[in-house]
């Protein structure tokens, strides 16, 4: 399990990397093509957007199997090992059913939805199921990432990210 987790970091860190390449080009030709061209391209905005949000479900994905997701840790670190385990492995849980009911169940809906009635996008002329695709990917990725998590637990960590306001 954990060498198919390392494999999928490493294509995640790889696709990540390229999604946000394409969507930073598609951005900076829609201002070159608006301001220096004036003739704004109307494909690049479409594209950014489903691009924006394949970049964050896939990074929402990959920031949880990394720890790094946003969450209130100050109730979790004062347990014992022991408890805190359960607490880990509760969370986890609630994980693998959000992403079944709403990610994959939902998602999946939407996708075979969007495929029955071939809508399409207005820009791009893209197959709208596509796009939602990332719906149950993310749910499959992040299933897999919590069943990893709870095959192979971590002790909760004594430092915390301090942000300054």
């Amino acid at each position: 399990m954990q060498a198919l987790t390392q494999w999928l970091d490493r294509g995640f860190r790889v696709l990540l990397v390229g999604l946000m390449a394409s969507m930073v080009a598609a951005v900076c030709w829609q201002v070159i093509s608006r301001y220096a061209l004036n003739d704004p391209a109307a494909w690049t905005e479409e594209m950014a957007r489903f691009l924006l949000m394949w970049i964050g479900l896939l990074g929402a994905c990959y920031a949880y199997r990394e720890g790094q997701h946003l969450g209130v840790d100050l109730f979790p670190k004062s347990l014992s090992p022991a408890r805190y385990r359960v607490w880990a492995l509760c969370a986890h849980s609630l994980v693998i059913l959000f992403s079944v009911m709403v990610l994959l169940i939902g998602g999946g809906r939407l996708v075979y939805l969007t495929a029955s009635l071939n809508q399409t996008s207005a820009a791009l002329g893209v197959p709208m199921s596509w796009i939602y695709m990332s719906l149950p990917l993310c749910g499959v990725m992040m299933i897999v990432y919590a069943l990893d998590a709870m095959l192979h637990p971590e002790q909760p960590s004594t430092e915390g990210v301090m942000i300054d306001g």
